[in-house]
């Protein structure tokens, strides 16, 4: 059950984390150069006030909306009918235009929360739009990461959990069986592609208790894997060969030493670090190079949460406690090591399956039987069975959007996310 004083507290949470990440986004920053995966910031901006406005201020009672305070603004800010390439070309409004359309909707929709607190349609619509200001919020991160700006400073983000003495223990042996996928509806908020959990069965596997690391990942960097087709499927291959890379995408090599570009810096590369910036079509790759496969969503959620796979199983792989820096690692700019955070291991012994990187598993991103679309129609329904799911969040992911049912997907080619994957030793 949402209560208003906790949607609140997201909203403006969510606020200041996006504008302290685009406190620097200035003159051509705020346009910054024309790629497919990326959007103009200012735009970006000006999305998030129309988003809050569109679903909390402008929905009549019999589902029509209402004028915006913006002239045109479906036509310039509505996600699902402005393409890609022409946000940088429509007409927005100017920079301080923008920033005064987000405070004053965010201001608006707070004051509605104030005088119907008890109003059910408008506590999910605000929490929607707080999630959905969350999602831009990594977005405008993975975007400074791909023009090269600098790191942003983030209250908090210096904080690192000590890390723990590295374990042995490469794979945990799971049980399987039969358990509840997805998320029930004493939940709270969730998407609809979470809805609703039903019984799946998994066979025994075993998965490994951390994700692939950087020193892992080099070796099948330093075996020419990159180069040597019989490790790619054929969709990967062609992506290969139409890049050229033969590393990570941000990987550099001097000399004989690795490191990577992180933001506006190259940093070495840390070994036991988990290895990001890497699509599905790698992490087939890797997987088939090192004679492992990667998990299917189930085998994920059954990892993080056996064994209270049932109705009661809880948020995160540890508990219900609300992730702090010793549990996971969110809401920061940067990764930590695998071997950190060992409070938060799963009860299987599973580490980092919550924080640190968003990690590949071998599922197509489908609907769950019975699935009913949500009325934000074009989160999840657009893009079914193009997308790859992924789980448990990156360090830049907000720990109030997080949890074990969170499904994440993106196509196989995206490496631009902070993406990341862990393993599952192969059939005997």
């Amino acid at each position: 059950m949402l209560i208003a004083n906790e949607v609140r507290e997201h909203l403006l949470s969510a606020r200041r984390r996006v504008l302290a990440l685009t406190r620097d986004a200035t003159g051509t920053r705020l346009f910054g150069p024309k790629l497919d995966i990326v959007n103009p910031p200012i735009w970006e901006l000006g999305h998030i006030g129309w988003f809050h406005e569109r679903w909390c201020l402008r929905r009549n009672a019999d589902g029509t909306l209402g004028d915006s305070v913006v002239e045109r603004a479906d036509a310039r800010y509505n996600s699902a009918i402005i393409p890609h390439g022409a946000r940088w070309t429509t007409e927005l409004l100017d920079p301080k235009q923008t920033r005064q359309y987000m405070s004053d909707t965010l201001e608006k929709v707070l004051e509605a929360l104030a005088t119907r607190p008890e109003d059910a349609e408008l506590l999910y619509f605000a929490e929607l739009s707080a999630a959905h200001e969350d999602m831009h919020a990594e977005a405008f991160q993975y975007t400074w990461q791909t023009l090269g700006y600098e790191e942003p400073l983030l209250p908090g983000a210096g904080v690192r959990p000590v890390v723990a003495v590295r374990s042995d223990a490469l794979d945990l042996e799971l049980p399987g069986g039969t358990f509840m996928l997805g998320a029930y509806p004493e939940t709270g908020f969730v998407f609809d592609n979470e809805k609703w959990a039903h019984e799946v069965t998994v066979g025994p596997f075993a998965i490994a208790a951390t994700p692939v690391t950087n020193a892992q990942f080099l070796e099948f960097v330093g075996a020419n894997g990159y180069q040597r087709r019989e490790f790619w499927c054929e969709e990967g291959w062609s992506w290969r060969s139409g890049t050229g890379l033969v590393a990570p995408k941000y990987w550099r090599k001097r000399g004989d030493t690795w490191g990577e570009r992180s933001f506006d810096r190259i940093i070495a590369l840390a070994p036991d670090h988990p290895v990001r910036h890497v699509n599905w079509y790698e992490a087939q790759a890797y997987c088939r190079f090192a004679k492992r496969r990667l998990p299917s969503e189930a085998e994920w959620e059954f990892a993080a949460c056996h064994p209270d796979t049932g109705r009661g199983k809880q948020r995160f792989p540890w508990g219900s406690e609300f992730p702090h820096a010793a549990l996971a690692n969110l809401d920061g700019s940067q990764p930590i090591s695998v071997h950190a955070a060992t409070a938060g291991d799963a009860p299987c012994g599973a580490r980092q399956m919550i924080g640190n990187v968003w990690e590949w598993t071998s599922s197509a991103f489908e609907p769950y039987p019975g699935y009913v679309r949500d009325p934000y129609a074009e989160y999840s329904e657009p893009w079914f069975q193009t997308h790859r799911v992924l789980r448990g969040g990156s360090f830049a992911t907000s720990p109030r959007l997080i949890r074990n049912t969170w499904r994440n997907f993106y196509l196989p080619q995206r490496n631009d996310p902070f993406l990341g994957f862990r393993t599952c030793r192969l059939d005997r």
